[in-house]
């Protein structure tokens, strides 16, 4: 389910817009939330999820977006990682790579 929460007065990304399948896994033993905020023609729009250690993910996205990935340190969330979704983007070469 993709969650998108905006500003009232900005328009809102459409499913036919949603044109990446990415696939992302947690490898790590923290609790981590994940968000895309660059989505485009939405400057307040923002999608977010708590993803947990080894939880593995699929979700859509537009083109030219990218994944924060937000980490708890000591009391304290900073970005960990910033990744293209296009590098997450479930392909048929890496479905094949899985069997």
């Amino acid at each position: 389910m993709i969650q998108i929460h905006e500003h009232p007065e900005q328009s809102i990304a459409t499913p036919s817009d949603f044109q990446l399948l990415c696939f992302y896994i947690n490898a790590t033993s923290r609790i981590q939330r994940i968000r895309i905020t660059n989505i485009p023609n939405c400057h307040y729009c923002h999608w977010e999820k708590v993803v947990f250690p080894g939880q593995k993910l699929l979700f859509e996205t537009v083109a030219d977006t990218k994944l924060e990935i937000h980490t708890s340190q000591n009391d304290v969330t900073v970005i960990s990682d910033v990744i293209p979704c296009q590098q997450l983007r479930v392909t048929e070469e890496k479905l094949n790579v899985t069997k």
